[in-house]
Parts: C-alpha cells; sequence; structure tokens
C-alpha cells in the first residue's frame, strides 16, 4: 500500500511543521478553494449557500484576501518542496467572479519564488448548461503546472526520450499535450460538491510523479489525491500527505481509501486493473 496520510488541520500549520523537521515534499496536487462568489459579507444568506457546497469551508473571502491568502500558501510550498519539484494546481473562474482567479495566478508570478511552467487543460465529461445569460458553457478548466524561476529547464517531468543527436547530444522527447478528458468527479459527496477527479489525478500522475514521489495535497476534501496515488502505485515507497479542515471529510477520506484497498486486492478495481493492461 502507498503511504497515505490524512490531517484535520490548515495546511500552513502542516507545511511549518515539515519545514521544522526539514521533510520535503515532490510533488503538490491540489484543487484549491476557487472564492467565486462576489460576496464578501458572510450573511447568513451566504452561509446557508455555501454550506450546500462545503460542510465548514465558506468559500467567500474578497479578491485582495484571497490573493494575499494564496501567496501565504505559495510562500510555504517553497520552504518544502523538494528542488525541481512542482506543483500542479486545479483551479478555474466563476460567472460571478472571473477575475480573482487571474489576479491571484498573477500575484503568485509577481510576489512568490514560483512561474507558471505550462497550463492544462481538463476537459470534464460534463457542464451544467449556462442558458441565461452571455456567458459560455464552462466545460474545461485549468490545472497550471507551476515551478520554481530558477528550475524552469529542469523541474521534475516524466517525458521519455525517444532520439539523440549525435553531433550535439540534443535529447528529443515524446510528445506530451497539454489536455487532459478526464471525469468530473468519482461520485457524489454530500459533504463537499466541489471535488475533482481521480481520472484526472492519475494522468498528472503518469506525467509528473514516480513510485517514490512524496505528494501533497493542501485541501485534500473527499480524499481524490490520496486515492489517486493508492491507484497510482501501491509499493510503500509513494507518499501522499492530504490537509483538511473538515473532520467528517477526513473521516470519509479514510473510509473510501480503505473501500478503494479492498477493491484493489479483490482485483475490482477497474481503474488498476485498466492500468496493469496498459503496462
Amino acid at each position: 500500500m502507498a503511504k497515505v496520510y490524512f490531517y484535520n488541520e490548515d495546511c500552513l500549520q502542516n507545511m511549518k511543521r515539515m519545514e521544522e523537521k526539514g521533510f520535503k515534499i515532490d510533488l503538490v496536487l491540489t484543487s484549491p478553494p476557487y472564492a467565486t462568489s462576489r460576496s464578501t459579507v458572510k450573511t447568513e444568506k451566504a452561509i446557508e449557500t455555501y454550506n450546500r457546497r462545503y460542510d465548514i469551508c465558506l468559500d467567500n473571502m474578497n479578491d485582495e484576501e484571497y490573493c494575499s491568502w494564496t501567496i501565504d500558501i505559495f510562500n510555504q510550498f517553497d520552504k518544502v518542496l523538494s528542488k525541481n519539484g512542482v506543483v500542479l494546481y486545479n483551479i478555474s473562474y466563476g460567472s460571478e467572479n472571473p477575475n480573482v482567479m487571474w489576479l491571484a495566478m498573477s500575484d503568485i508570478i509577481r510576489q512568490t519564488n514560483f512561474m507558471i511552467a505550462d497550463c492544462i487543460i481538463w476537459k470534464k465529461k460534463a457542464a451544467l448548461p449556462n442558458n441565461v445569460g452571455n456567458k459560455l458553457t464552462r466545460i474545461t478548466e485549468f490545472v497550471f503546472v507551476l515551478c520554481r524561476k530558477d528550475e524552469y529547464k529542469t523541474f521534475n517531468i516524466n517525458k521519455k526520450v525517444k532520439s539523440v543527436r549525435e553531433d550535439t547530444g540534443q535529447k528529443y522527447y515524446e510528445n506530451t499535450y497539454n489536455f487532459i478528458e478526464a471525469a468530473n468527479n468519482d461520485g457524489a459527496c454530500k459533504l463537499n460538491k466541489a471535488t475533482y477527479s481521480s481520472d484526472l489525478c492519475l494522468q498528472l500522475l503518469d506525467i509528473y510523479a514516480t513510485k517514490n514521489t512524496k505528494v501533497f495535497d493542501p485541501f485534500m476534501g473527499s480524499g481524490t489525491t490520496g486515492v489517486a496515488c493508492e491507484k497510482f502505485c501501491q509499493e510503500d515507497t509513494m507518499m501522499c500527505i492530504g490537509c483538511e479542515l473538515s473532520a467528517d471529510q477526513i473521516q470519509f477520506s479514510k473510509d473510501r481509501l480503505a473501500k478503494v484497498r479492498e477493491d484493489i486486492a479483490n482485483g475490482k478495481d477497474k481503474d488498476v486493473k485498466k492500468r496493469k493492461k496498459i503496462i
């Protein structure tokens, strides 16, 4: 089994403890709160609205608060990410507040040690139609690939060398597209209505992880990243650490991971069976 740990705490506290212990992670794979609501006042109505999506998370910071919070997160990533480590950051914009995502990403570039190395487009299987107003139906989201600015040419990736030019030693790699088609999620979760899918995570792990990678998800939610790591590699050389503010979602994640491990042991997990056929 992969080593998967769930912590019921704020991710900044967890990363500060990593820093104190000198512990390093290799890959951040996460989907943070999007802060797509235009409301900045925590009224009873706003709380009720967001409690329909999350059991405790109130995703209605204003733009300035959200950008400041994002900068704090990335500055802490810089302290715990190993050399040439990568951050895979799934985020999107909303109809009510389309600007905040771009403001946050811009501030990461301008105010932290990170830069955007690539941008992967995730095409989901379905999307709620936007039939009112002049906005498009959003069936795609972004996965920003971020690295330290001085590691732009050396950050970790699994692209295979296909040939080497004899006279110069120039390496030519396989072609890997910045486009992924994957399921929206792994099914309903009453505690969290904004989950992503292990299908997406597995495809990202194939590009950026190995069986020895230490993965960190600071916003673990219902445990999708942990489940994907277990499906990606059942060896205890791989580690996944996840933080989540909701104690109920932590328990949900543990129960979910246990069921996945049982299915894998009994040869019933379709993802693992599919991957073994491909390998």
